[in-house]
């Protein structure tokens, strides 16, 4: 087998990934190790270590410290979630977007919302409310609480013309989070802002975002009836 012309990582972990593909080597198979690939493709160690990191990462090896690396029995397909700016979700189905901010006030969560939260809760929050619309019909009712310790900027920002959504995306960087989807009842404040009946199923999206311990915002977002999510894999 011949290593690929180009010794960098990117092209090991292209090369690797081809065997698995074509079953040079298959599911559960142990691969040559790191210091062979090494030699094999005229490379550092190094630049090995870190493409098979990265096959790694995605699911197609298992690597285990002083057990070597094998093919992963059961491969896992991982879809890459980013956190949509709704205007642009809506302008992409081909539609009008408008937004209208509901509410925005100051103050302390709720204590079962500093639970959610976890993390140094002690400060004030903004509490933001907005509904998306797609060509004048309701969208997404969005529930925001903002941790004005971690975001002080979020406390000058009005949000009546850009939502939080979009500004936070923009300004807030995050080091990890939380994302649950489910279906749910609408409340009757969903259901009077979505213009549906109380009761009735949608689809809720439930964030946290955080900066290492420290929660940045939690948001429900409340979609109206009959939307329908899609990603890739």
């Amino acid at each position: 087998m011949s290593g690929p012309a180009a010794k960098t990582w990117q092209a090991i972990e292209s090369e690797v990934r081809r065997r698995i593909h074509t079953r040079v080597w298959a599911p559960g198979d142990m691969i040559p190790n790191e210091q062979d690939l090494a030699d094999e493709f005229g490379c550092a160690r190094a630049t090995v270590n870190r493409a098979l990191r990265s096959l790694s990462d995605a699911g197609l090896l298992e690597r285990r410290r002083k057990a070597g690396t094998r093919v992963a029995l059961h491969p896992v397909r991982k879809a890459t979630l980013s956190i949509p700016i709704i205007r642009k979700e809506i302008a992409a189905r081909g539609q009008k977007p408008g937004y209208r901010r509901l509410l925005r006030r100051s103050g302390v969560p709720p204590r079962d919302l500093l639970e959610r939260l976890g993390g140094d809760t002690d400060g004030i929050f903004l509490h933001v409310q907005a509904l998306h619309t797609a060509d004048g019909a309701p969208f997404v009712f969005e529930d925001r609480w903002i941790n004005l310790d971690v975001v002080p900027e979020a406390a000058e920002q009005p949000f009546d013309e850009i939502s939080a959504n979009e500004w936070l995306v923009r300004t807030a960087a995050f080091t990890d989070g939380e994302i649950a989807f489910s279906a749910s009842a609408a409340s009757d404040e969903a259901a009077d802002h979505l213009q549906c009946d109380p009761g009735a199923a949608i689809f809720t999206i439930e964030r946290i975002t955080r900066d290492g311990t420290r929660p940045i915002t939690l948001v429900w977002q409340y979609y109206r009836p009959g939307f329908r999510m899609q990603t890739t894999i």
